[in-house]
């Protein structure tokens, strides 16, 4: 299924990401987790892409299998780095001779050790000409990344959303947010997006707390913000790990609860290749019927 077609149609709307493991063991172990997951039916899973390319062999293997084997509608994720537009076309022409109909189309991070992104030689320098490409030559729904808290790389707020606005028109069918802790910072950007003719929907991206030592690290490098009251909580929790994950998991639960009533689409979840979490979260959300928009973000 389309996601854009899935987005019009399905609520709850739920959907998860996953990594591709760097061995064949932790494939199967990925795909395990997946199945724990299905029964939440899903809207669409998606799966990652290396810094460089680095597993992109694995990510399209991955994202077939799970279409095929497992029934669920698989998002790609594409870069730009380390491929020439020739190697990207072999690379959607094998996506599409699979099946695949969904492609999230990034720049991405530069390599590992690398200071900054650097095109390559006959490749792309921007997420926004890659989806123009896409959608010139191909028939995926085409997703694209925001960031509430304003990409890293920006030089203000209003450059960032401009630059939205250009991936938008080149041919975005919708957008899913950086990860985000600040209901409020969302609801903003949100504001400010539509105020400048952003019309594609827009999905919050969540991460559930596990740890308070990776989330601190997450948020550092996105440039993620978290409020003083949650990061109090955690600060007081943090020799417990057991503690600080139910502090996670009740902390996006309600999260997603108020940005689904105020009419979020759908809500994206950073699963980190784990399950209980999430599944715990999404249990709580169907059984609490929570997608029920009251009104408008």
């Amino acid at each position: 299924m389309r996601i854009s077609d899935a987005l019009a149609t399905q609520r709850p709307f739920f959907s998860f990401e996953f990594f591709p493991p760097k061995d064949d063991e932790g494939s199967r172990a990925l795909l395990a987790t997946i199945e724990l997951l299905s029964p939440l039916r899903p809207a669409f899973v998606s799966i990652t892409y290396g810094a460089g390319g680095s597993s992109r062999e694995r990510t399209v293997r991955l994202a077939k299998t799970i279409q095929r084997d497992i029934g669920l509608t698989v998002m790609a994720h594409v870069t730009c780095v380390g491929s020439t537009r020739a190697e990207l076309r072999t690379l959607f022409d094998v996506l599409a001779r699979g099946g695949i109909e969904n492609v999230l189309a990034l720049r991405g991070d530069p390599p590992k050790g690398a200071a900054a992104f650097e095109a390559p030689a006959g490749g792309f320098a921007h997420a926004s000409d890659l989806i123009a490409m896409l959608r010139r030559n191909y028939d995926f729904c085409i997703g694209a990344a925001c960031y509430p808290e304003t990409h890293s790389e920006s030089a203000s707020a209003a450059a960032d959303l401009a630059y939205l606005k250009t991936k938008v028109d080149a041919g975005a069918d919708f957008l899913i947010s950086q990860l985000f802790f600040d209901n409020d910072r969302f609801a903003e950007f949100s504001t400010a997006s539509r105020a400048i003719g952003v019309d594609v929907p827009v999905i919050p991206g969540l991460m559930p707390i596990t740890s308070a030592s990776q989330v601190a690290r997450f948020t550092s490098s996105i440039g993620a913000s978290i409020p003083p009251k949650l990061l109090r909580e955690l600060e007081l929790r943090r020799e417990d790990p057991k503690a600080v994950e139910d502090l996670g998991v009740a902390y996006a639960a309600l999260q997603a609860t108020e940005l689904l009533s105020r009419g979020a689409p759908g809500i994206h979840f950073y699963t980190l290749n784990r399950s209980p979490a999430t599944r715990a979260i999404v249990s709580a959300l169907i059984a609490g019927s929570a997608w029920r928009p009251t009104f408008a973000l």
